[in-house]
């Protein structure tokens, strides 16, 4: 695994992990972040740019909103050398409010600087899910158990627990899967 792969695992150790110090090994110091939400269920502010801000919104503010946090990329590594690259990702949280849990999908896109560091960052949700707590342990369980964060998006939809609430996401798990 190279330079950018490692980028990638880092900034996403610190988003679950609430570790907003790794992130400066993630992104270089003046890159931006851009959110497209597709759905009402969530909500970031539409762009950001420089570390502190990017730390502020994708470590801080999400992790004083959530916890148990897993995300997974559903494709290959990157390779060094390529300037970009775009996978689709999978996520699951429980809010620390109202403790019902969160299950989305949608697509990361990477561009790297000169420095290996994510220079930019445009995260795309496609669907964000609201499930009730009662399915808690279902899908914690799912999500501790997948090879993380690199993920198969077969493996994660064949793991996946048969919740009818999350056919939505099996459905974007099984796209481009031969």
């Amino acid at each position: 695994m190279g330079a950018h792969a490692n980028a990638i695992q880092t900034y996403i150790r610190a988003k679950d992990e609430n570790r907003p110090h790794l992130l400066a090994g993630a992104f270089a110091h003046d890159a931006s972040l851009q959110m497209k939400v597709e759905t009402e269920n969530i909500s970031f502010p539409p762009a950001s740019k420089g570390i502190e801000a990017i730390t502020r919104v994708l470590v801080r503010d999400f992790g004083r909103a959530y916890e148990n946090i897993y995300t997974f990329c559903l494709d290959n590594y990157p390779r060094d050398g390529e300037a970009e690259f775009r996978c689709r990702w999978l996520v699951g949280m429980s809010d620390k409010e109202t403790k019902s849990i969160r299950v989305g999908c949608g697509h990361y896109d990477w561009q790297f600087g000169s420095s290996e560091l994510i220079q930019n960052l445009t995260i795309t949700i496609k669907t964000m899910l609201i499930l009730s707590s009662d399915h808690h342990r279902q899908v914690m369980n799912w999500l501790s158990h997948l090879p993380y964060p690199w993920c198969p998006a077969e493996a994660a939809a064949a793991a996946m627990p048969p919740l009818s609430e999350l056919s939505e996401i099996h459905q974007f798990l099984m796209q481009n899967c031969a």
